[in-house]
């Protein structure tokens, strides 16, 4: 991969939402020490400029990461699939680690099925040459336990499994009793009947947010868990999982936090009831809360506004060659028309849209992608000899980009949903992409499962839109004096990558 040529680690940057006011929940503290050599510090300025988000916070990243403590979920996760669980990974200055996955019938973690203990021993390797900011790891599992909460639903576990799993049967699990799965010295192995795996182990980052008034805030970012159930057990992660929060050191209030980390396998967290939400009020202007890291090397941050009585959306894609967004490539802006569906019979909380896209257009921000663009064949991509850093083209009347992948009109199977988070803000999720770089251009491939939350901006920011394209394209003016200029190829690569619905334009 063209990553060999990162030889350094910038840090993921991200809006930090930072609340001040004393834990709900008590846990041992200890002073956090940062003993690396290799610790930067980044500031994120939100693009929604208004009085609800919090800026100027900093945060640091060691190199190579801290891993000793507690580790758990902020919010009932969701898994493609679906799945719906719960995490608490304990990491022991040993190597040695524990983790407690429980899932749950229902996508509010309400009613938990069966919980998963591991034990194992994880190392680190190197940093990542494929995910910029990441740092790779080796990992070894010792032993893997179930415990059934329910006999009314079972895990995937098949009629015949092989004689070392004798007794793991549908019908002959007492819930509440550990029954081993995995024994790496006894030679057990049943992990298949599962379809389990560890291997967003495989790649771990570290994040410290400072508060500007003391405190600090510690993320643990996770691989990514392939969206085909078939490829989880091999797959090795090139993006992230939604972070888990250090149990020491998190926002508060967070009593999901509390929950999770009381919890054990016998006794799994039963998160509070919500009431059920109504269909998603898309109005106005989402933005990304955070620099964003995908799968196949994609820092993006997103911009989108919808006009319900329209029925119409426009979305700005920010593509940078950095995990700290601080470099610029391109800008797509797409814009087109959606319609709202039913209610997800998959997803519960979840509702179904239809997206079409129309429109497309690409603002070049550096040079070597413009000279990239303008070598492509007479009507496959804009105006051949047209791309010029900083300025616009609209790349609709050539029905797309055919190096970029976009071909227009084209047409999304989505799953969106609201809630609100814990400073009440409207958040936004939309259904998470297929880890292959394919396109739900089928409702057989609508997503299960969903991306980084966006939050959502108030109507006086609206008429700011365009503004962070604007700082962009000033960017863009400078970009022959910034540190970092890809090779030819390297933006050829990233430009076959960068449109991560891998030959498809984007929706949302």
């Amino acid at each position: 991969m063209s990553g060999g040529r990162f030889n350094h680690l910038l840090r993921v940057l991200w809006q930090a939402v930072l609340v001040s006011g004393s834990k709900l929940w008590e846990v041992p503290t200890a002073p956090l020490g940062f003993s690396s050599n290799h610790t930067t510090s980044l500031e994120w300025e939100p693009q929604c400029q208004y009085h609800h988000l919090q800026d100027g916070v900093r945060i640091t990243a060691d190199i190579p990461p801290k891993l000793e403590g507690n580790w758990v979920s902020t919010r009932c996760e969701v898994r493609p699939g679906p799945e719906f669980l719960t995490r608490s990974y304990t990491f022991y200055p040993s190597h040695l680690f524990k983790a407690l996955q429980h899932y749950y019938t229902d996508s509010g973690c309400e009613e938990p099925t069966y919980s998963l203990v591991v034990r194992g021993k994880l190392r680190l390797r190197q940093a990542s040459w494929i995910t910029r900011g990441a740092t790779e790891t080796e990992h070894h599992l010792h032993k893997v336990g179930i415990v059934i909460h329910s006999q009314g639903v079972m895990p995937r576990l098949p009629a015949r499994l092989p004689s070392v799993c004798v007794g793991l049967t549908l019908g002959g699990m007492v819930p509440g009793r550990l029954y081993e799965l995995y024994n790496a010295q006894a030679g057990r192995d049943c992990l298949g009947a599962l379809g389990f795996s560890m291997m967003e182990l495989g790649l771990v980052r570290v994040e410290t947010q400072h508060k500007p008034h003391g405190g600090l805030v510690q993320e643990l970012f996770l691989g990514d868990v392939h969206t085909d159930w078939t490829k989880r057990t091999y797959y090795q992660p090139t993006g992230y999982q939604q972070p888990l929060q250090n149990a020491m050191h998190h926002i508060h209030p967070c009593p999901v936090c509390a929950l999770v980390f009381r919890a054990s396998e016998q006794r799994p967290p039963v998160l509070p009831r919500v009431p059920a939400s109504a269909p998603p009020s898309l109005h106005g202007r989402w933005v990304s809360q955070r620099c964003e890291v995908r799968p196949a090397v994609l820092f993006l941050t997103r911009d989108f506004t919808f006009r319900p009585d329209e029925h119409s959306w426009e979305g700005f894609y920010h593509h940078y060659s950095d995990p700290s967004c601080s470099q610029p490539t391109f800008t797509l802006q797409a814009s087109g028309h959606y319609a709202q569906g039913d209610p997800s019979a998959k997803v519960a909380g979840g509702t179904e849209f239809v997206f079409k896209v129309t429109r497309v257009s690409v603002t070049i921000l550096e040079g070597a992608t413009a000279r990239v663009l303008n070598e492509t064949r007479p009507g496959s991509c804009g105006k051949v000899g047209g791309w010029e850093v900083g300025v616009e083209q609209d790349i609709t009347p050539t029905d797309g980009c055919t190096v970029l992948g976009i071909k227009l009109p084209h047409k999304e199977y989505e799953l969106f949903k609201t809630e609100m988070d814990h400073r009440w803000r409207p958040l936004l999720f939309i259904g998470e992409r297929p880890t292959d770089g394919s396109s739900p251009d089928r409702p057989q491939k609508r997503p299960t499962s969903y991306q980084a939350p966006m939050v959502h901006c108030g109507e006086e920011d609206t008429p700011t839109l365009y503004h962070h394209t604007n700082q962009l394209k000033l960017a863009a003016s400078g970009a022959k004096n910034l540190p970092w200029q890809p090779s030819f190829v390297l933006v050829l690569v990233s430009l076959l990558l960068l449109w991560y619905d891998g030959g498809t334009a984007h929706s949302v």
